[in-house]
């Protein structure tokens, strides 16, 4: 398994932050690696909603559905899969000062022969965190000021 992970700390209130985030069809305003996100379910986020998601890894598009599998006041947990891959994706909001910080998480298994090439694959993977970081907190903070 390949584990990403990162923090940002945000003027924009946890609630808020949370609220924003927890709306997985944001995360194109946020995260480069994934230009698209639709929503397949109906209604507010929720346990067992699904999402269709194309994410950019090496030049080439990947298109993931993704499942809502946890669902807090502060925590959303996704996992998605395609025949390549399984993402578990964990987003936690906490409050930091008068403005939030998120740990965001990002667990990836290489499906059948892939496998073997977790070890060099790693830093391709390691290499999305900084730009999804980048673009979450400007998002965030940009919010803040409205």
């Amino acid at each position: 398994m390949i584990t990403v992970h990162g923090t940002v700390r945000s003027a924009l209130d946890p609630a808020r932050a949370f609220a924003y985030l927890s709306t997985f069809e944001h995360t194109p305003e946020w995260d480069p690696g994934t230009p698209l996100v639709n929503k397949l379910s109906d209604g507010p986020v929720a346990v067992g909603h699904r999402y269709h998601a194309e994410a950019e890894f090496r030049g080439k598009r990947q298109a993931l559905t993704y499942e809502v599998i946890e669902l807090t006041a502060s925590r959303i947990t996704l996992r998605g899969e395609n025949k390549a891959v399984i993402s578990v994706d964990t987003i936690d909001v906490s409050p930091d000062g008068s403005g939030s910080k998120v740990d965001y998480t990002a667990e990836f298994t290489l499906r059948g022969w892939r496998k073997i090439a977790e070890p060099i694959a790693r830093p391709a993977f390691n290499s999305l965190a900084g730009p999804a970081m980048d673009g979450m907190k400007k998002t965030l903070d940009s919010q803040a000021s409205l």
